[in-house]
């Protein structure tokens, strides 16, 4: 089967933690016998040991009651995919585990699939390393709830899986169990898998179509809509689409690069609609360029979209998915310009906001009395690094941020928590890189931030009553750039002006030697202080900055106001630097990923001024280096 023999190899065991990095966004590493960027399929005993190990613990954690589990297991493009999905298989098969197979799945659809088969017991494994590059892989572990564990839970799985790994008595009954496995039980599980697969594919479908009218989960989606069956104005919002559609066609290009996306709804949903599609890369594992959908990446679409838009003038929109196709960045047909443009993370996500909180107030699930004050509690959740372009938006609908630490897990967590207390959380995400999630949703999705798009342009004024854009424009006090006949580039250029440091950009990364991040944020403390007093002048009098505040993002809470930098650990810090009025007019960050080994950092800056962007930038590059020299 899997593992040659039985027999006991020290190295081999020993090895399989080797290089892993552990996060609540999933376990990612070097799978990849020929290296990180290498497109080879082997992979090396001790790594499929560390997934077989992996998928007997998640198994465990899963049993209800001695019932053995029931586990999704997918997979996106990379080529070392079959063979780890043949380890994880073989594991929890051996185990007495029921296994579904769906093969190569979007990580949207597999946990789509997951909560449509909601029941004690049931979770989903899905093999990916999201957007590292194409020799990496990795696990992601969930329940049936939509979403991937948290991050207590990821750490009680880790935990158990080196307690397994440093056993070799557990480790020699494993590869027993591995190796005696009937040949006909892997068999059955392959063989199921087409079904499986047209299974996950129909639950996505009917799901992302509930998320984009607000007719939930089970609304039916886009059918049920125009029977009239959803609630929140679904139907309504439905019709309110193809009527804008109808009158102003609109076409959008996709370049799939290859990912689990080749194989997933996105034509046939974005067509249902009466958008015409047309898609490059759409081979499975056809990876033409790197995974990340960022800088770059998005340049074969932008000129995709250049070539399209002189065949069809409605293909206005086009986007990129990464391999495991939980998120997409976008590129538009920027008007005044003439040519295709790529938008930055933090505007996808600022449009995708704006979009979702009008739809909130379209439907009448957000309301205002008569000096504009919410009459519902509705939030967002976002991570730390976030631009503040998002707080502006909030505040023209009267509607808190609240934020968590980089990672997935932690902003769904975070929602979840906010939900708890009575607020409604439709749309929440990672800024920083463009990712949004509408719930129910709790996974990042391209078409999701797609149809946020969509509805902004085509939901338009008529009856008497507004279209999206129109109540943005109205609630952030700019109704004079409202106009019946508006185009993306007015929605865009009625954003709050500020400059982010791109994710993508070289300036946002830097090598650190030092393990203990929170002796390196106290060591920065003391370099931004001493640096403080000689520039705090110069930032008064140029750009009104009189003082500034420190906090932490660790998991799902944000501290403010911390007076050591040491208190975030491994988790985000952020330096606010405010105005007279206690209103922050920019902010420098920095946190160690927990999925790739780089620090990170970026600068937001409002208004449009990028020289103060730059020079927080190389302030922060070089305080952190100089920080981590001083080991």
């Amino acid at each position: 089967m899997v593992f040659k023999d039985t027999r006991f190899h020290q190295g081999e065991d020993a090895a399989a933690l080797e290089g892993m990095i552990f996060s609540a966004s999933g376990w990612r590493g070097v799978f990849a016998a020929a290296g990180g960027e290498s497109g080879g399929g082997e992979v090396p005993p001790a790594r499929l040991l560390f997934a077989a190990a992996a998928a007997e613990v998640f198994a465990a954690f899963l049993q209800d009651g001695g019932r053995s589990p029931r586990i999704i297991v997918g997979t996106d493009t990379r080529p070392t995919g079959p063979a780890i999905a043949e380890a994880v298989i073989s594991a929890l098969a051996a185990g007495g585990s029921e296994v579904f197979f769906p093969g190569i799945t979007a990580a949207p659809e597999i946990m789509a699939y997951a909560r449509s088969l909601a029941a004690p017991g049931t979770g989903f494994l899905y093999i990916s390393a999201s957007h590292n590059p194409i020799g990496h892989n990795g696990l992601k572990f969930g329940r049936c709830d939509g979403g991937v564990l948290s991050g207590p839970e990821t750490a009680k799985l880790a935990g158990g899986l080196r307690a397994l790994l440093s056993g070799p008595e557990r480790i020699a009954g494993l590869k027993n169990a591995v190796n005696g496995l009937e040949a006909g039980v892997l068999k059955g599980v392959y063989g199921s898998g087409e079904a499986h697969k047209k299974a996950a594919y129909a639950a996505y479908l009917a799901f992302s179509r509930g998320v984009a009218f607000g007719g939930g989960a089970e609304s039916g989606g886009l059918a049920g809509a125009q029977a009239g069956g959803t609630e929140n104005g679904g139907a309504d919002l439905a019709a309110a689409i193809r009527q804008g559609l109808a009158e102003r066609p609109l076409g959008i290009v996709c370049d799939f690069n290859g990912s689990a996306r080749t194989l997933s709804i996105d034509r046939e949903f974005l067509s249902s609609l009466g958008i015409s599609f047309r898609a490059m890369n759409s081979g499975p594992g056809e990876i033409k360029h790197r995974i990340i959908p960022e800088g770059e990446s998005l340049e074969p679409c932008r000129r995709f979209l250049e070539e399209a838009h002189a065949e069809d003038p409605a293909c206005i929109l086009g986007y990129v998915p990464d391999c495991d196709g939980d998120r997409g960045n976008l590129v538009f047909w920027d008007e005044t310009a003439g040519a295709a443009r790529i938008l930055e993370a933090q505007e996808v996500f600022a449009l995708t906001c704006a979009a979702e909180l009008a739809h909130l107030v379209w439907t009448g699930e957000l309301a205002y009395d008569n000096r504009g004050n919410a009459l519902n509690k509705a939030a967002l959740a976002v991570n730390d690094p976030t631009s503040m372009r998002i707080d502006r938006i909030a505040r023209a609908f009267d509607v808190p941020v609240f934020r968590a630490e980089v990672g997935e897990a932690n902003v769904v967590g975070l929602a979840r928590n906010l939900r708890e207390k009575g607020y409604q959380v439709r749309i929440l995400g990672e800024g920083s890189n463009g990712g949004s999630i509408t719930h129910p949703a709790a996974v990042r999705d391209p078409l999701n931030t797609i149809l946020a798009l969509v509805k902004l342009l085509t939901v338009r004024s008529r009856e008497g009553k507004q279209g999206f854009f129109e109540i943005w424009c109205d609630l952030s006090e700019q109704a004079e750039t409202w106009r019946p006949n508006f185009s993306l580039d007015h929605i865009i250029a009625s954003l709050p002006a500020f400059v982010s440091t791109p994710a993508s950009s070289p300036e946002s990364q830097i090598q650190v030697r030092t393990a203990d991040h929170g002796a390196l944020k106290n060591r920065y403390q003391e370099l931004f202080l001493r640096d403080w007093e000689e520039r705090k002048d110069l930032l008064k009098t140029r750009y009104g900055v009189s003082g500034w505040e420190a906090a932490a993002c660790n998991g799902m809470e944000e501290r403010r106001g911390i007076s050591s930098f040491g208190e975030a650990g491994r988790g985000g810090l952020k330096i606010s630097f405010l105005k007279s009025s206690g209103h922050p007019a920019a902010f420098i960050w920095m946190r160690g990923s927990a999925t790739e080994p780089v620090f990170r950092i970026m600068a937001d800056v409002e208004g449009s001024d990028k020289r103060l962007e730059r020079s927080l930038i190389e302030w922060q590059r070089r305080l952190v280096a100089e920080a981590d020299n001083k080991e």
